[in-house]
């Protein structure tokens, strides 16, 4: 194809770029189209005392305009750096080191404590029903003996017992009918 002038057009490297996009662009059909998975969640990042200390130290030997350099290598923002200097200067080392989040532990001793706390009180409460039905027995022993003396006594004279004796009673003339 030819242009009035009778030259020919230059061609653009790709329809879809722009006339001012690099002729050495990729196309977005020859791109990778494989997706690259992204944790789940971020880990917050946590400093040994040591490092930091290293690092803090590296920083105070660097020349001038070489900070950023040794932040870049380590992965860090110079926030890193302001916040350990004044931790340092505050003389706050145990604050260098990485805090546990969340509830603090409850010591061995403590635990324990309550377990044996709980413990005993179960341990009450089945002694109380225990007494309890030890206290029951007690009564029905009490009971079944005054009962059984009786009935001994009668069956050792040769008599029925009482209480056989009231149940004939109750139901008279039953007695040696067949029915």
């Amino acid at each position: 194809m030819l242009t009035s002038n009778g030259a020919t057009p230059a061609l653009r490297p790709f329809p879809q770029q722009s006339p001012t996009a690099p002729a050495t662009a990729v196309p977005a059909a020859h791109a990778d189209p494989e997706v690259v998975a992204r944790p789940a969640q971020a880990r917050r990042r946590q400093f040994t005392v040591a490092y930091k200390l290293r690092i803090l130290d590296e920083a105070a030997h660097t020349a001038i305009g070489q900070v950023g350099a040794l932040l870049r290598r380590e992965g860090l923002y110079s926030s890193h750096l302001a916040n350990w200097r004044r931790q340092r200067m505050e003389g706050t080392l145990t604050a260098l080191a990485p805090q546990r989040r969340g509830r603090p532990a409850t010591p061995a001793a403590e635990r324990e404590v309550a377990q044996l706390r709980v413990e005993n009180a179960r341990l009450a409460r089945k002694l109380a029903a225990a007494e309890l039905v030890i206290e029951v027995q007690k009564k029905v022993a009490a009971l079944l003996g005054a009962v059984g003396l009786d009935a001994t006594a009668s069956l050792a004279a040769g008599e029925p017992p009482p209480e056989l004796t009231q149940q004939a009673a109750a139901r008279p003339g039953r007695r040696g009918r067949r029915g």
